[in-house]
């Protein structure tokens, strides 16, 4: 069996498993990434088709404090434009330029339920103050990307006024930690617009999170040549620094005892440490913890027990279309970071209730009940999307447009479709009434000039990046989280319970994106330098 022995051995090509190895590799660490792809990046990642450009996973990034700051630490430069973000319900479309948006919305929303007009106010206001905590969370350059040492100015004119305010905003979101649907019950009595307003996130996701959400929208941005520019600055720093990368290959067996993974070519990577920046429950699932103290293993035992009573949070299905219409057909009607619902009733118990009791008796489901539900979900659903030409026209052919549409959906549903049979028939029914909704709704000229379409579905998903339930942004929040998910533990998402394996990104910790995977693949990158 061939073996190398390494000071670090990073499991997962994602960004998290780029931010550690690239810091790891910069501090002179002998080391070496696995990934199981063909490429790095995990959802950053884009591609082409007949001359377009799409997004495979995430559409546009924000730094939050955290993406910009780490290139300018590395020395990265990249070329980006704002992502600007319109919001539209049926005809009516607004543009989020600036805080001052929030008013524009307002009338918006007044406008769709002219009957809710004081619920709405007070919604705003509501809005307002949690935008403000938001500001104070990300109102400063992350710290762990800073050399304090070193950089007295930015400790005492930045770091030691912004940490009073950053303690008292911490206790104030973790008072905003219930349900976004539970919050705005109790500040809306009018079910269509309480959906309007949360159906586009994930369910249960935390009301901090979700009410402020104008603030994400305004610090989104987008590298002109695509996201996946961010990736390949990274593998190439990794490479200048002399880090060891390796794609297409699966770790399939850890030995935590004597230190070592072994991956499907059975070679064998011994490590000082190990960051697993991949699924969690593939590492508990594939790790041999023999010989290790007792406590240790009870440690262990306790926590996989934990995440074996979870599941991931829902997945995304994805529609790209290659449309022989002008940009400027589009631009006239939204910027290209678009989150649209076709009409202002809202999914109410559709996407909930109906589809839980259709996962519950699906052997007794037929095709008729569940087309019937599609139509209606497709029709009062909210979907994202987007428009990389309308963040740079390089990037689609002249005098046409390609166009990404996503929606939340179950992976579970999909699991069981492949196996009644109705997978192929059932993606190609989806696509059709998601073309004909828009079509009857905000893009008129849509259907008649799709020159090709295909889809991603959450078992896309699931086999790309190799997630529980085909997640893409962590645990379920209807159950309990199985890892530290508050802001003010982000530092203890890294540990596991064996003290020399640290953990990395979206996995570690909930609600997760891209700064918190940069984030975590930093800090345990941090804690290996610390112990070497």
């Amino acid at each position: 069996m061939e073996t190398s022995k390494y000071d670090a051995v990073i499991v997962g090509g994602g960004i998290a498993g780029l931010t550690s190895a690239v810091y790891l590799a910069r501090a002179g660490k002998k080391i070496v990434l696995i990934e199981k792809n063909n490429e790095f990046g995990g959802l950053v990642s884009s591609f082409k088709s007949n001359g377009f450009h799409f997004e495979a996973g995430v559409r546009a990034l924000e730094s939050a404090g955290v993406i910009l700051p780490m290139l300018d630490d590395l020395g990265i430069e990249i070329d980006v434009v704002r992502s600007k973000v319109s919001v539209g319900v049926e005809d009516q479309v607004v543009s989020i330029e600036d805080e001052g948006s929030i008013v524009e919305y307002q009338k918006m929303l007044i406008h769709l339920f002219p009957e809710s007009q004081l619920e709405i106010e007070g919604f705003i206001l509501e809005m307002k103050r949690v935008m403000k905590h938001l500001d104070v969370l990300y109102g400063i350059e992350n710290p762990v990307f800073k050399d304090l040492k070193r950089d007295v100015k930015y400790i005492f004119k930045e770091l030691l006024p912004w940490l009073p305010k950053f303690l008292l905003t911490v206790r104030k979101i973790n008072k905003l930690s219930e349900p976004v649907e539970a919050y705005l019950e109790r500040l809306i009595t009018n079910q269509s617009l309480r959906d309007i307003i949360s159906q586009h996130f994930f369910k249960g996701t935390p009301a901090f999170f979700a009410m402020s959400y104008f603030s994400l929208y305004l610090d989104y941005f987008y590298p002109k040549l695509g996201v996946d520019q961010l990736v390949e600055k990274l593998v190439a720093k990794i490479k200048e620094y002399g880090g060891e990368l390796i794609t297409n290959t699966m770790v399939t067996d850890i030995n935590a005892f004597e230190k070592y993974v072994i991956d499907h070519n059975d070679k064998k990577y011994f490590y000082d440490h190990l960051i697993w920046a991949g699924d969690l429950k593939n590492l508990y699932d594939h790790i041999s913890i023999e010989k290790l103290n007792s406590k240790t293993q009870k440690n262990f035992n306790a926590k996989k027990h934990e995440f074996d009573a979870t599941k991931g949070s829902e997945s995304v299905f994805s529609l790209y279309l290659e449309v022989d219409l002008p940009l400027s057909y589009f631009r006239n009607i939204s910027n290209g970071h678009f989150f649209y619902t076709p009409k202002r009733k809202g999914l109410n118990k559709i996407h909930r209730e109906e589809l839980k009791e259709i996962l519950l008796n699906w052997e007794e489901i037929r095709r008729p009940v569940l087309w019937d539900w599609v139509y209606r979900f497709l029709n009062f659903n909210t979907f994202e999307i987007s428009i990389p030409g309308l963040k740079n026209k390089e990037l689609v052919p002249p005098h046409k447009t390609g166009l990404i549409i996503s929606f939340i959906i179950e992976h579970e549903l999909f699991v069981k479709l492949k196996k009644k049979g109705w997978y192929k028939a059932f993606v190609s029914k989806v696509e059709n009434t998601i073309i004909q909704s828009l079509t009857n709704s905000i893009y008129p000229e849509l259907s008649r000039n799709i020159e090709n379409q295909f889809s991603f579905t959450p078992i896309s998903y699931k086999e790309r990046i190799n997630s529980s339930d085909g997640a893409i942004v962590g645990w379920s929040f209807e159950r309990k989280i199985p890892v530290p998910h508050k802001i003010q533990d982000s530092g203890k998402a890294i540990l596991s319970p064996i003290p020399d394996i640290f953990l990395a990104g979206q996995w570690a910790y909930s609600p997760a994106g891209v700064p918190m995977s940069i984030l975590t693949g930093k800090m345990a990158s941090d804690k290996v330098c610390s112990l070497s």
